[in-house]
C-alpha cells in the first residue's frame, strides 16, 4: 500500500480538526483546543490566507496533516517554510506519512528557492526528535521560543 500526499480541501476541514485534536492530546494540552472545525475551514481555506496545509493518505484513507506558512528570514535575505504541525494518526505511525509530508515540504521549500524549513517540537517528544535527527535536521538551541497570547497579549497591545 502506498502513501499519497495532497493539497488539503476545504472538506477536509473536520478531519484535519479531528487529528489537531488528537496531537493536543498527545501533547497533554486538549484543553488549548479552542478552535471549530468551522473555523479551520475558514482559516486554512478562506480568501487570502497564507496558511498550506497537506493530508497524507495510506490506502485512500486520512492518515495524517502538515499545516505550514511562508516565513521570512532578514539574515538570508530570503522566505522561508514555518512548519506548524506535522500529525499523523497513531495506526498509520511506522509507515513513512511522517517522512512522506515533511519531504514534501522540503520539496516545495526547495522549488520556492526557500532558506530554510523551520519547526518546534516538544523537548519530551523523543520520537518525534530521533526521526528529525535521523534526516538531518538540528535543534537550534541558543533560541528560546516566546509566546505572547490571550490576556497578555490584549494587555500589552492596549
Amino acid at each position: 500500500m502506498s502513501i499519497t500526499i495532497r493539497q488539503a480541501r476545504p472538506e477536509d476541514a473536520a478531519a484535519i480538526y479531528a487529528m489537531i485534536y488528537e496531537l493536543a492530546v498527545y501533547e497533554k494540552a486538549p484543553e488549548e483546543v479552542v478552535t471549530t472545525p468551522e473555523e479551520i475551514r475558514q482559516t486554512l481555506f478562506g480568501a487570502g490566507t497564507k496558511t498550506e496545509a497537506l493530508i497524507a493518505e495510506f490506502a485512500g484513507k486520512t492518515a495524517g496533516y502538515a499545516v505550514f506558512f511562508t516565513s521570512y528570514s532578514t539574515w538570508l535575505g530570503r522566505n522561508g517554510i514555518y512548519m506548524e504541525d506535522l500529525y499523523i494518526s497513531p495506526e498509520y505511525r511506522g509507515k513513512g506519512a511522517g517522512r512522506a509530508l515533511l519531504k514534501h515540504i522540503a520539496q516545495l521549500a526547495v522549488t520556492r528557492q526557500c532558506g530554510r524549513l523551520e519547526w518546534s517540537v516538544l523537548d519530551w517528544n523523543q520520537p518525534a526528535i530521533d526521526f528529525y535527527l535521523s534526516i538531518g535536521a538540528l535543534p537550534q538551541s541558543e533560541w528560546v521560543r516566546y509566546r505572547l497570547d490571550g490576556e497578555a497579549l490584549l494587555k500589552f497591545a492596549e
